[in-house]
């Protein structure tokens, strides 16, 4: 009988609390009002390269280290002697303007890297 009540008590709990959740601006994902997110990560540049390879680079800790952010991982990279070079391991970026490039391993992975303009 106990069982019963306490499912009761939830159930009316539920219902009474159920109409307050539209009040606190939960959104609709199926709206057709609503607007795409950007794709970029928030407070990074993307970079297009040639053969339209892309990533993206966050800068932080005053500019010393720049996270590598990829689709499915991020690496941080530190800055090097090279005031515009970051590394990690076998990564490598060098940052220069529109002939940015970034190399894994033994091979250049992506050249003339540009950044983007933030729309």
């Amino acid at each position: 009988m106990a069982n019963k009540l306490n499912q009761f008590l939830v159930m009316a709990g539920l219902l009474v609390a159920l109409p307050s959740c539209s009040s606190i601006g939960i959104s609709n994902p199926f709206n057709s009002a609503s607007h795409e997110a950007s794709r970029t990560p928030q407070n990074a540049t993307a970079y297009v390269c040639d053969g339209n390879k892309q990533f993206y680079v966050r800068m932080q800790n005053n500019g010393n280290d720049a996270w590598l952010i990829y689709t499915d991982h991020e690496v941080n990279l530190t800055k090097t002697s090279d005031h515009n070079r970051f590394t990690s391991g076998t990564i490598s970026l060098v940052i220069n303007g529109d002939a940015t490039t970034l190399k894994e391993g033994e091979k250049i992975a992506y050249v003339a890297c540009k950044p983007q303009l933030k729309k």
